[in-house]
């Protein structure tokens, strides 16, 4: 009995140790979980098409007394190849065109030889020309990707429209852009505390990253003196893409005549009959234009599709160029820096026709904008102009099912308007939301 009850004791002993060293031995097989290391790809660069990591990258602008051959002989290349190559890519792109402060970029050989493989012009911030002399010489224009982000933004009035956007960092073309829709309809100039606006527009980037401004604005309101105003973008030509901006009932927003010939603008001066000037004694010299203020340089825009009749300098207007839009009415435009329009000319609304200065009889830079209806110089702003052409009745409703959308998004957008009087002192406020898409 006794060696039975010591054999079962024997059992149970080992059987513990047993348990014991397999709980042991699985505490010490059990491994600690495995560090996850992220291996990050290397980041494979492309521009204008090109593989960048094969060459050697060299960037520059073009300077002055620069030119193809001079550049490509700085950079190894002999005289001979470069007259082939300019030989064999003259029919896609004259490399006499070449314009001072453009960039351009070499690719050359990824090697300690560092050989130019191919010359890449940028005109502009999208376009460029490619001359590929790298296997077989060739030439060829392309644009890079651009895309286009919606932007919904929104404000309330303190001074002026062009601050109000500034202090929010809000490009100030939007200020001009907004100025010109609504030339007719609201003077920028005498906006009110309490005004408010929403905007829906476009920014362009190119290459998913670079700013490059404004695209368009495509639908604004503006709520001035307790009034409410619609503006929607509409192409009302598709054959020629001519677009316009119309009200929520379809009536153009524009007139026959721009209400300035500068984007952005403060009258200093008003047309005045009765004005009297201390230089000369108080004496009465009628003003028979109006004076917009504009810095040295600043585009002066037809107000009106015409013929160029007059572009020359005389002592007391300065340079000046006189526009004649039909049988009733005719502009001239004084003071310019410099003209930008012949004799013989025809004119669109719209166009440069020269540029702010301040020749002439004249203290301050500016525009005096003259203005002759049926041969007698008078007040444009109190005169009934004639309106642009309206929407067409065939488009009328395709317009207004256009608008429906845009119109509740606009009427959706928030804006935060001040509590307390006092607090407009500092309101400068502006909202805005972003939706990003690629057209």
């Amino acid at each position: 009995m006794e060696q039975a009850r010591i054999a079962r004791l024997g059992k149970r002993c080992l059987i513990v140790l047993v348990s014991t060293l397999t709980i042991v031995s699985c505490k010490e097989e059990k491994k600690e979980p495995l560090e996850i290391v992220s291996v990050i790809e290397p980041v494979e660069l492309y521009e204008f098409g090109f593989k960048l990591d094969d060459y050697v990258v060299k960037r520059d602008t073009i300077r002055k007394g620069d030119s193809f051959g001079e550049i490509l002989q700085r950079n190894q290349i002999d005289y001979s190849k470069i007259y082939q190559i300019a030989e064999q890519t003259k029919d896609s792109f004259d490399i006499r065109r070449l314009q001072v402060g453009k960039p351009y970029t070499l690719l050359c050989s990824n090697d300690s030889l560092q050989q130019p493989k191919c010359f890449i012009y940028q005109p502009s911030k999208t376009d460029y020309v490619v001359i590929n002399f790298q296997d077989s010489i060739h030439a060829y224009s392309d644009s890079k990707p651009i895309k286009f982000v919606e932007k919904e933004v929104s404000g309330v009035i303190e001074s002026n429209i062009s601050e109000a956007f500034a202090k929010q960092g809000k490009s100030v073309l939007l200020a001009y852009k907004m100025s010109d829709i609504y030339a007719w309809t609201i003077d920028f100039s005498r906006l009110q505390k309490k005004d408010n606006f929403k905007v829906v527009y476009t920014e362009k980037y190119i290459d998913d990253s670079i700013y490059a401004g404004i695209d368009n604005i495509k639908a604004a309101y503006f709520q001035h003196s307790g009034e409410d105003f619609y503006a929607f973008e509409f192409e009302t030509d598709t054959v020629n893409g001519l677009k316009d901006y119309f009200t929520e009932d379809a009536k153009n927003l524009r007139r026959a005549f721009l209400k300035a010939p500068v984007e952005y603008k403060r009258i200093s001066s008003r047309y005045n009959l009765n004005r009297r000037i201390a230089l000369y004694g108080n004496r009465v010299r009628p003003h028979k234009g109006t004076d917009f203020a504009a810095g040295i340089g600043t585009p002066i825009r037809a107000t009106a599709n015409g013929t160029v009749i007059q572009s020359r300098y005389s002592k007391s207007a300065g340079n000046f160029v006189a526009v004649k839009h039909n049988s009733i009415y005719t502009t001239k435009y004084f003071h310019m820096q410099k003209r930008n329009a012949k004799v013989g000319d025809f004119v669109r609304q719209g166009d440069i026709i020269g540029y702010v200065g301040m020749t002439g009889n004249t203290s301050g830079p500016h525009v005096c904008y003259r203005f002759w209806k049926n041969g007698k110089e008078v007040d444009p702003f109190k005169q009934k102009l004639p309106e642009a052409e309206p929407i067409s009745d065939s488009l009328k409703t395709k317009y207004l099912e256009f608008i429906k959308p845009l119109k509740t998004q606009l009427d959706a957008i928030d804006f935060i308007l001040p509590i307390e009087e006092e607090q407009i002192l500092d309101v400068q406020t502006i909202t805005e939301n972003s939706i990003t898409y690629t057209k």
